[in-house]
């Protein structure tokens, strides 16, 4: 019989407080089941691998920024509402960044992942639907903003900022360049770089 209090949301439990001290190369069984007081073999009623595991990570990362940006967005419109997810964005990753090292940049790829990453475009283009934006438009619209926010969070996450000017200045006008595309959006004529496969679907790419 597994454990008493053992779950799987447990197990993803103490793999995370792993990922938090050194990241997501430090999550092994073997380290996982040494945290939880556990043998090895007792992870397997609840996760069949490592491999598992890390998607199921992956799905919590996904999930608590979902959230997050679904909170910073309830009733707030238009430029406030960008403004409010890309903020929220960022203070995910500067808070967790090993967990949001682990951020899957393309959810629906993966059945475990598929509808949690559903969940979180839900979120960006009901956002854009407040600038008329919809089919293509709102494709390329949110890819601008995960580009630009996933972009600008890495960066300086990895510490890629070297010069002393204010960061939080940096981001304030990304988030203006943002909310100015959004109100004159192009969309890229047949036959550039930005279409054929890239105009497929609304999962992220």
């Amino acid at each position: 019989m597994p454990r008493v209090g053992l779950s799987q949301a447990a197990v993803v439990e103490t793999a995370l407080s792993l990922v938090d001290e050194g990241g997501v190369e430090s999550v092994t069984l073997a380290a996982v089941a040494q945290r939880a007081g556990v043998a090895t073999p007792s992870l397997y009623r609840h996760v069949a691998s490592l491999g598992e595991l890390r998607r199921l990570l992956a799905l919590r990362v996904l999930d608590e920024v979902t959230d997050l940006a679904a909170e910073a967005v309830m009733g707030r419109s238009g430029d406030d509402a960008v403004a409010a997810l890309m903020l929220a964005y960022r203070r995910y990753a500067l808070a967790h960044p090993n967990r949001y090292a682990i951020m899957p940049v393309q959810p629906s790829a993966d059945p475990l992942l598929a509808a949690s990453g559903e969940r979180f475009m839900g979120v960006l283009f009901a956002v854009l639907r407040q600038y008329d934006l919809s089919g293509a438009e709102a494709v390329h619209a949110a890819r601008r903003m995960r580009a630009a926010v996933h972009g600008f969070v890495s960066l300086e996450a990895a510490g890629g900022f070297g010069l002393p000017e204010d960061l939080d200045a940096t981001f304030a006008s990304v988030i203006d360049m943002v909310t100015a595309s959004l109100r004159t959006p192009t969309t890229p004529a047949s036959g550039t770089p930005a279409s054929g496969a890239a105009m497929s679907g609304r999962t992220p790419s």
